[in-house]
């Protein structure tokens, strides 16, 4: 097949897909198409890598950026802003049911003063900030838990079949070759095996969660095709993930499909304080291991990969080298820049992060910041562990994202504004209560009109159709 003629049949698919889905909601608001654009461009390429704009692989390129893209974030944020204020948005029940998140952020800003790029900190803050007004236009839609589920489905829609395009028709784009070594690296949509790794476990922990939720259901018709649709995209999303060959997104897609059907399961339901123990107690079990006894390393071996963790181990080595200033960083998103970056590049050329979360923030904003992000990961774990009992459906989704977040962040970078950290922070933000507020008089209301609908007449009901 010609690669334009498979380019225009994944669209025409994809806008049949979109308007015949039989798991549309027809309640959510036009205005999800705002951050899903900006998911999109996260979990993919910037508008200047998808229009063929060339980008300089030098220092003053990452410090300058291009203005294509600056124009392209800048009109989103504009949008989403007037997104809030046309919906009275309550900020200052925002602030207060995200207090440690919104000193987080504060903190990040306050660090431009001490960055050696301030003006650069600065734009990097401004633009992740807008991760967060995207958030906000989703979790304050009148139904935002059902608008989470539909941005996250149209996202996967869009990434996965669109990769599988790439990688088939269009090689020249989908995949790149090491200017060392010759070994060829599928990326698909993305720019890289990681992200698009990355792509793959949102899309696979999605659609497996979906499907666990809908599982009793299975009988019905709608739910039948839903979960055929699913399925489908389970299968496109391993093959995808098997070609990107990303060791960190297959195993923390295990880990979170194990998640998920633990807390949904019969044995979990009725173990929640177990399981809620039992998460952060494996990650600290697996830090002792990892650090005191190599855990990665030999594990890493059995598996036929590097046991430096494809040269992690030495770049954390040097970064740390670096003798930056422990307790406040270099400044937000500033480490990887100027002459600090030249230095790593005279060994590591090309390399723009450490492959840590934990590491970069530290490089960046120091041990505060490490202490703050800390403290969100502890506050938000609590908050979302106080669903476990009231709605384990949805917490279980959470609680999987939460988990993974942990262990990704081992051996990569995911705490600034990648599709994992976005997609995190959409299930773990707590809603205002003006959002929620509206979400429950809208269940409550169809749950209403739904028992009415069966205790009354059939001649009632239908004089009221009349």
């Amino acid at each position: 097949m010609p690669s334009f003629l498979a380019l225009l049949l994944w669209f025409v698919l994809l806008l049949a897909l979109l308007r015949f889905d039989p798991a549309r909601d027809p309640g959510t608001s036009m205005a999800l198409w705002v951050p899903l654009t900006w998911m999109f461009i996260i979990a993919t390429r910037l508008p200047s890598q998808w229009v063929g704009v060339p980008f300089g692989q030098s220092t003053q390129a990452l410090e300058e950026g291009n203005p294509l893209d600056r124009t392209v974030s800048f009109v989103l944020i504009l949008v989403a802003i007037g997104i809030l204020v046309s919906r009275s948005f309550n900020w200052g029940a925002f602030v207060t049911r995200n207090l440690v998140l919104v000193a987080f952020l504060f903190f990040a800003l306050v660090s431009v003063l001490w960055s050696d790029f301030p003006f650069v900190s600065f734009k990097r803050w401004f633009r992740d900030l807008g991760n967060y007004f995207m958030i906000l236009v989703v979790l304050s839609d009148p139904r935002p838990l059902e608008a989470v589920g539909t941005l996250l489905r149209r996202l996967c829609y869009l990434t996965i079949p669109l990769s599988i395009v790439l990688i088939k028709y269009f090689p020249e784009i989908a995949r790149h070759y090491d200017q060392w070594t010759g070994i060829p690296s599928i990326d698909g949509a993305t720019t890289s095996k990681n992200m698009l790794g990355a792509a793959c476990l949102i899309s696979g922990v999605f659609f497996f969660w979906d499907t666990v939720k809908r599982w009793s259901d299975r009988k019905e018709r709608r739910t039948k095709r839903i979960i055929m649709i699913n399925f489908a995209f389970i299968a496109m999303t391993l093959w995808v993930l098997n070609l990107a060959n990303s060791a960190t997104s297959s195993v923390c897609l295990a880990l979170g499909c194990l998640v998920i059907w633990a807390v949904q399961s019969r044995w979990g339901r009725s173990r929640h304080t177990f399981i809620k123990v039992l998460i952060p107690a494996s990650f600290c079990l697996y830090l002792i291991l990892a650090f005191g006894f190599d855990l990665n390393g030999q594990m890493a071996s059995q598996v036929g990969r590097d046991s430096t963790l494809t040269d992690r181990t030495a770049i954390w080595h040097i970064v740390l080298n670096m003798h930056t200033n422990p307790l406040l960083g270099t400044g937000y998103a500033s480490f990887w820049l100027g002459p600090r970056l030249e230095e790593i590049w005279k060994t590591y050329p090309g390399i723009n992060e450490s492959h840590n979360g934990y590491l970069e923030v530290y490089l960046n904003i120091g041990l505060i910041g490490v202490f703050l992000l800390g403290a969100w990961l502890i506050v938000s774990y609590r908050n979302i562990c106080r669903q476990l009992a009231s709605s384990p459906s949805q917490a279980s989704l959470k609680v999987a994202l939460w988990t993974i977040m942990l262990f990704y962040n081992m051996t990569e970078a995911a705490f600034r504004g990648g599709l994992l950290w976005v997609t995190f922070l959409v299930v773990a933000i707590a809603v205002p209560e003006c959002a929620e507020g509206r979400a429950h008089s809208v269940a409550a209301g169809e749950s209403t009109g739904a028992i009415e609908r069966v205790r009354r007449p059939p001649l009632e009901v239908a004089r009221q159709r009349r």
